[in-house]
Parts: C-alpha cells; sequence; structure tokens
C-alpha cells in the first residue's frame, strides 16, 4: 500500500566514471577540477567525472559523453558496475549548490549509475587530458571528493579486483604493450591488495605461455636492466 503521508523523492539521474591507469609504479585516477564559492568562502577541490543525464540519451551514451566533455578522452570501452543512491548523497549543502549553479535544475535525491574503464597510461593519453579541467592523481594520494566520489572509487577498485578473478586479461589493459615482470607484479599487489613473494611471481608467470618474454631490455636505467614481456591474447583465450 502506497504511504501517503511520505512524498514521493525528486529524483535526478546522473553517471560518474572512474577510470584508472597505471604508471608502472602506481594506480592513478582521472579527476576533475572543481571550483565555486559558498558560505565558506571560495574552494578548489576534485571530483570523478560525471554529471546529470539528459533525457535524450541512455546511460552508456551519457557516460562516454561525460567523460568526453570532461576529460577530453573519447571511445574507451567503459564498464557499468553499481548504482548509488543514499540519500546523504546530497547532505552536503556546498555539493548540491554546485550542481545546482552548473546543471540550473533544483537537486533533491541524485542516483547515480558508475562506470570504470582501464586505460594504458602512455603519453598519448596524458597529452589528450588538459591539466586545467582534469588530473590523474596517484589514488593513495586522494583527499576528501565531492558527493561520495571517494567511496565510489573504493568501490570500483573491488570491482575489478572480482572481475579480474575471473579475467585476468583484464590487467593487461592498465599495462603497456612492452611491460617488466616488476611492473605486473606491482600492479597485481595493488589490485588484490597484498604482497606477492618476488622469486614465486617469476616462477609463476614462467609458466603462463600467454605471458611472452622478448628479447629486448630496458634502457638507460640506473639498476639492472630488466626483460620486456608481452601479453598474448590469443594464447590466453585459448587457455580459457
Amino acid at each position: 500500500m502506497e504511504n501517503m503521508s511520505t512524498p514521493l523523492a525528486n529524483n535526478h539521474i546522473s553517471v560518474d566514471c572512474v577510470v584508472f591507469g597505471f604508471d608502472g609504479t602506481d594506480l592513478r585516477v582521472l579527476l576533475v577540477k572543481r571550483s565555486g564559492s559558498d558560505d565558506g568562502g571560495d574552494y578548489n577541490d576534485m571530483k570523478l567525472p560525471g554529471s546529470l543525464i539528459y533525457r535524450d540519451e541512455d546511460l552508456d551514451e551519457a557516460a562516454g559523453r561525460v567523460l568526453e566533455e570532461l576529460t577530453g578522452i573519447k571511445d574507451l570501452s567503459l564498464t557499468q558496475f553499481k548504482a548509488f543512491g543514499s540519500k546523504d548523497r546530497t547532505s552536503n549543502p556546498r555539493d548540491v549548490l554546485w550542481l545546482e549553479r552548473a546543471q540550473k535544475e533544483h537537486v533533491e535525491l541524485i542516483v547515480t549509475i558508475a562506470y570504470f574503464a582501464l586505460v594504458k597510461l602512455d603519453k598519448a593519453l596524458e597529452k589528450t587530458v588538459d591539466p586545467a579541467q582534469a588530473q590523474w592523481c596517484r589514488i593513495d594520494d586522494i583527499g576528501p571528493l565531492a558527493f561520495d566520489h571517494n567511496l565510489i572509487i573504493e568501490e570500483a577498485r573491488k570491482a575489478i579486483r572480482r572481475e579480474a578473478d575471473n579475467n585476468r586479461a583484464l590487467l593487461f589493459d592498465l599495462l603497456p604493450k612492452k611491460f617488466t615482470a616488476s611492473q605486473l607484479r606491482k600492479l597485481s599487489e595493488i589490485i588484490n591488495g597484498k604482497t606477492l613473494d618476488v622469486r614465486n611471481f617469476h616462477k609463476k608467470i614462467a609458466q603462463m605461455p600467454y605471458i611472452v618474454p622478448l628479447d629486448e631490455k630496458q634502457q638507460g636505467v640506473s639498476h639492472r636492466a630488466a626483460r620486456f614481456y608481452r601479453f598474448d591474447r590469443k594464447a590466453y583465450t585459448v587457455m580459457r
């Protein structure tokens, strides 16, 4: 039976995109800059690329549009992983005021559909992003973000961990085409949240036919040059 004493929520639907990149040492997240003013004065902080959706677009279209408009990146493979609809998402008056000014809409409750993407963080991709608008932030250095975006990032990490358990090829979407065993191990540690034994890790990858050693080593490094490897997607598909 309908509860006549409680008014229906005036919901808005938004999309938020968590784009992960790996720089060889650290996992990074693409954040956009936000500025404004309120009773506390002027402020500058960060948020995920996200926005309310238009009436004439579906969720996937909105996610792609938002990412391109706010960061310049387009044609990414985005995976929808969770919806966030807590009534506390708009508990911070600054967030509501900023959004209402930006969208010219009265905002009550916002339900957001979250997506993640994994990208190779190379120089070409870095040049695509305008540093005046967005920034690749080391995940361990991220401070408090707008709305519940810290929570969304953490849930995205969990989603990637679950996906990688079933499809290890996901890790190689973050690695460069030629990578070292150390880079693969470091990324595996970040995704799984635990330290791996170096010697055992090398033994394991030597037994994986889809991780192919190359006759090429690092150049111009101060330490012992490491061998490069590549990921053979066809060999991985056959194994599965």
